[in-house]
């Protein structure tokens, strides 16, 4: 037979919940940090491929050659249609790449990184099968994106 224990399990301390409650705000700080970079660098890095600057190992390598891609994922539109969408595409990830790393208008700048996201894998999907944006993980980035705006929803609602 087995024997009681003398103690019962107590429940933890006030100090040591406030002292888990800190480290997991600041992972959580870190979490949404890493985010932002990681998505604001994504769009810089492809911006500064369009203009060559990442030399032999850019895709692109000057905008010329982005124009004709934009045209190929975008093989429904009209054609005097493309070098506005590639000029737009690229207004629109400069200023949500910078936007996303400085921290400006968190919530709304993860909501438009979002949906432009979600447009970019779409179209893919539209022009080049689902497989492309999979590959690419245009999703992936959109649904981070996501969870970027809806912790700076929740962030704002419990400040307030």
């Amino acid at each position: 037979m087995t024997e009681a224990p003398l103690t019962t399990p107590s429940a933890p301390s006030k100090s040591s919940r406030i002292l888990a409650a800190r480290r997991f705000q600041w992972l959580e700080r870190a979490g949404i940090l890493y985010t932002r970079l990681a998505l604001g660098t994504a769009f810089l890095s492809a911006v500064a491929d369009r203009f060559g600057l990442w030399g032999k190992y850019g895709g692109w390598g000057n905008f010329t050659n982005f124009t004709k891609y934009t045209a190929e994922v975008n093989s429904f539109m009209p054609a005097f249609a493309v070098p506005f969408l590639a000029w737009a595409a690229t207004v629109a990830e400069t200023l949500l790449g910078v936007g996303l790393i400085v921290g400006l208008w968190p919530r709304c700048v993860a909501t438009v990184s979002a949906l432009l996201l979600a447009v970019f894998g779409i179209v893919m999907a539209i022009s080049f099968g689902v497989k492309s944006p999979l590959d690419y993980s245009v999703f992936s980035a959109s649904a981070g994106a996501v969870l970027l705006a809806l912790y700076q929803q929740r962030r704002s609602e419990t400040d307030s």
